[in-house]
């Protein structure tokens, strides 16, 4: 199993003259062999291959010796590589076109190999010792390290290592339904009782300190000294909200994971959800998508299971005591009573509920996959023996799929 930790650098002045030389060797590498890619396809309308831009690297060091003087050889090899996965990644649907890089961003290395970690540094060749600040031990067969500098000016190493698969003992024993909204942030079901975790919003909070420093940024020359001073600034805003996000999400992820063995969530489309210009910040700031990758790693981790409903399940409209479906529910509409049985709900908590009883119900379908018997009223069994089977009680829907 690969596992990364993520550690704070912090070099010396003639360090980070170092790397930022390394930096721009590998920048410019990239955007070499990009725009040789590029021109390739226009003329022959095929991909060049991995191999093809590789052997372009010696030439390339006697022509231009800087490459050769200024960085280590590895690093050009790996940014060959990546270009290749982006390449790979887009044919195949998963990411976008790869883009040309800009020293005013981000900026990254990687390291294959022949970088010592220590007790407070790290040993980077053509780089030198540099003092780090672990907060965890690193374990296992050291794999890459990937350093990266932020806009804000500071340095991180990304440690990947190869470790044994001990895999912690399942905990919690329970199933969860989660409906994700802005109003409150995860509306979460056991099957006896709902708990709502509000949306901290995290760049409203911000708003009026990013915005003035965003005019006071926009109305420096460009290429001044000031003009940069205030570029950082407003860096450190967005950098904050970040981290707070970041913080939060992992958080309470961490806290569902821990009490529970299996968690259902919807599979919303951002994408086309950010589309509505008046809830496109809003949806961009409160990060669902980040929150089911943490959720799903997480599980992974403890042999949990995270469980996705469609995302046209009528979680919302669909009423979990008789399965009567609303045709139309609009969303300022946050209570409601059932036309059938006369039911009161809770717009979320009712959805909730529902996305529970759906991902019982996909898991019953699939008795091969190794999860808890589950009942609706989250009481839990697990058989004697083998693997263990989800019952499903109380469903929505028939045994033929129909409601």
């Amino acid at each position: 199993m690969l596992k990364a930790v993520k550690v704070r650098l912090y070099p010396t002045t003639e360090q980070k003259i170092s790397l930022a030389k390394s930096f721009g060797c590998a920048r410019w590498y990239w955007n070499y062999a990009l725009n040789a890619c590029i021109q390739h396809y226009e003329q022959t309308e095929k991909s060049l291959k991995l191999s093809v831009y590789k052997a372009y690297l010696p030439q390339l060091k006697v022509e231009h010796p800087w490459l050769k003087e200024d960085c280590y050889s590895a690093v050009l090899q790996c940014v060959a590589i990546n270009l290749n996965k982006a390449y790979t990644n887009f044919f195949e649907g998963r990411a976008k076109f790869p883009r040309f890089k800009s020293k005013h961003h981000k900026q990254s290395i990687q390291y294959p190999q022949n970088v010592k970690v220590a007790d407070d540094y790290l040993d980077v060749p053509k780089i030198g010792v540099i003092k780090t600040v672990f907060h965890r031990p690193i374990e296992g067969k050291l794999k890459t390290v990937t350093i990266s500098k932020t806009p804000t000016d500071k340095y991180f190493a990304s440690i990947l290592c190869e470790v044994e698969d001990n895999s912690s003992e399942p905990s919690g024993n329970k199933i969860l339904g989660i409906d994700l909204g802005l109003k409150d942030f995860a509306i979460v079901h056991d099957g006896n009782e709902v708990t709502k975790h509000s949306n901290p919003k995290h760049l409203k909070r911000h708003e009026k300190n990013l915005a003035r420093k965003q005019k006071k940024f926009a109305r420096k020359v460009k290429g001044s000294n000031s003009r940069n001073k205030y570029r950082k600034l407003v860096a450190k805003v967005h950098e904050r909200v970040s981290n707070s996000r970041h913080d939060f999400l992992h958080k309470l992820s961490r806290k569902l994971v821990d009490e529970n063995q299996i968690i259902v969530v919807e599979n919303l489309h951002v994408k086309g959800m950010v589309r509505n210009r008046k809830l496109a910040k809003a949806i961009s700031d409160v990060g669902w998508g980040m929150f089911v990758n943490f959720l799903d790693y997480k599980l992974k981790r403890k042999e949990g299971q995270l469980v996705e409903v469609g995302r046209f399940f009528p979680s919302s409209k669909t009423c979990s005591c008789c399965g009567h479906v609303v045709p139309e529910l609009t969303l300022d509409i946050r209570e409601w009573d059932c036309p059938s049985c006369g039911t009161h709900h809770d717009r979320d908590g009712n959805a909730a509920l529902n996305i529970r009883n759906e991902g019982i119900r996909i898991l019953s379908m699939d008795g091969g996959n190794p999860v808890l018997a589950v009942s609706r009223q989250g009481k839990t069994n697990k058989p004697q023996g083998g693997k263990a089977v989800v019952v499903e009680t109380g469903s929505l829907h028939r045994p033929d799929g129909s409601v």
